[in-house]
């Protein structure tokens, strides 16, 4: 969505208000071209701090996810400790939705891509994980998910 908005507003400053606090998810914002990142459980203050920032060109990572990026990329972390880092972005959408229960045909709808382009997708990501079986991939995308929510929900 970012890359979409950015073709066709390159000037448009995207800052994504997000529950996840994963350094994964601000990673992939600032790849897509998003200048900032905050998680909406910083308060009304920090949120308009970040749109301020961004709004003045400036990049916005909340403390708590800049401080895994800064750890990960010091660490030699960054593409090692997750086999998700090497998924592509359309990839990773469809790991969500698998880990929602979704079939092919409505990742497909939802995505507005063909049957075949999620199957495709599917085989990618079984490939990159080293998943052998399409239950195997549901049951990793399912407990993968379970992990990126926030504690307490």
């Amino acid at each position: 969505l970012i890359r979409d908005i950015r073709a066709v507003r390159p000037n448009t400053a995207v800052l994504v208000i997000s529950m996840h606090d994963e350094s994964l998810y601000a990673e992939r914002v600032l790849r897509a071209g998003g200048r900032g990142y905050i998680m909406k459980q910083e308060g009304p203050e920090k949120i308009l701090q970040a749109i301020r920032q961004v709004l003045q060109g400036e990049v916005y990572v909340s403390a708590k996810v800049s401080d895994r990026i800064m750890d990960a990329f010091s660490n030699r972390r960054a593409r090692t400790s997750s086999p998700i880092a090497r998924l592509t972005d359309r990839e990773f959408e469809v790991l969500r939705l698998i880990g929602q229960g979704k079939d092919s045909r409505g990742i497909a709808k939802q995505l507005n891509l063909s049957v075949k382009t999620v199957d495709a997708h599917r085989g990618h990501i079984k490939d990159k994980l080293d998943i052998k079986s399409g239950t195997e991939l549901i049951c990793y995308a399912a407990r993968w998910l379970e992990t990126q929510r926030p504690a307490g929900k």
